[in-house]
């Protein structure tokens, strides 16, 4: 199947162009980083082409591939962290939508974090499922960076198995150490309201905890 605009409907190209347009806006997606997806009707996922900056995305910015990653033209090559979008469309039925994004935020905290980072007490979890106040928390997995992302997606399914054994919340995001965040929602709205929530609370975290200086020689 060759992909053509009309390959993706246009209200899905549309609103991951102007998601592209809004992260961008807000610094977290520079130069070329960052993808963005949408699950189709059908099951397949339209997403962001390699090597496209997202605040000049266009249609053929776009492609689509199927739940393994597979691109349907073969000539075209999807985000390098395609897999991972695809392990939380697979993953949760729900997921409508997965943003990935490099803010200041939440690469210095990668780098600095555990196995987790945990965020409580802020107005803004209310953005996340079954949190209506703010006197919550929210455990975001923090996940080494690897770049081969098959082994990473294993890692990431691991985890996620193990919080369901224990009867933990799985929260709609991630961390990747030094990398970024995946966050992902029913909808491109409801993911960019919960990458927002997020960073802002990410923001204060840092502000919060600022990191050590390091001593020089």
């Amino acid at each position: 199947m060759q992909n053509t605009p009309e390959a993706i409907p246009a209200p899905v190209a549309e609103a991951i162009i102007a998601a592209g347009a809004r992260l961008d806006g807000r610094n977290w997606v520079p130069a070329t980083a960052g993808n963005l997806s949408i699950r189709l009707p059908d099951g397949r996922v339209a997403i962001t082409r390699s090597g496209f900056h997202k605040a000049r995305l266009t249609p053929d910015s776009l492609m689509v591939v199927d739940l393994d990653g597979r691109p349907e033209q073969p000539g075209l090559r999807p985000s390098a962290e395609t897999l991972l979008h695809c392990g939380a469309y697979r993953r949760f039925p729900e997921a409508g939508a997965v943003l990935h994004g490099h803010s200041i935020a939440n690469t210095v905290l990668s780098r600095l974090a555990g196995e987790s980072i945990t965020l409580e007490g802020y107005e803004l979890l209310k953005a996340f499922p079954g949190l209506p106040t703010h006197e919550a928390s929210v455990t975001l997995p923090v996940f080494d960076n690897d770049q081969d992302i098959a082994r990473l997606q294993g890692v990431v399914e691991a985890r996620w198995n193990r919080m369901a054994a224990d009867e933990d919340v799985i929260p709609p995001g991630y961390l990747l150490r030094g990398h970024g965040v995946y966050v992902w929602g029913p909808d491109m709205d409801t993911a960019l309201a919960r990458t927002e929530a997020l960073e802002f609370m990410l923001d204060c975290h840092l502000h919060e905890h600022p990191p050590h200086p390091r001593r020089t020689a």
